[in-house]
């Protein structure tokens, strides 16, 4: 199993965030076998603030440009990306186009 973290910002609207919440509460059933379907055991997202932080669990054989290309292949997963940039905004590090950033582990306890 393999695990990684991630970060992305929402935009400082106390509206808007609620909304995220509840959609991600609420979270479309497309988008869950999607996210199944790629290899993602398991996915939580906590928030501080307007700052998402992301941690997924998942199979050895995962691959983010594989995801990607079944991302792009679904109608359903795109109308959903393209909904949730409604309330997300880049983090100012991030790429031209890129969401979630990926983040370094920098200490492990065990």
């Amino acid at each position: 199993m393999k695990k990684y973290c991630l970060a992305l910002d929402l935009k400082d609207d106390p509206e808007l965030i609620e909304e995220y919440e509840f959609r991600h509460k609420n979270i479309w059933p497309e988008i869950k076998k999607s996210i199944i379907d790629s290899g993602i055991t398991n996915m939580e997202i906590y928030r501080v603030d307007n700052r998402l932080f992301m941690i997924m669990d998942t199979v050895d054989a995962f691959d983010f440009e594989h995801k990607a290309l079944l991302d792009a292949a679904n109608p359903k997963v795109q109308e959903w990306e393209e909904l949730m940039w409604k309330y997300q905004q880049p983090l100012p590090i991030a790429k031209p186009g890129e969401k979630w950033v990926l983040m370094d582990r920098i200490f492990q306890l065990t």
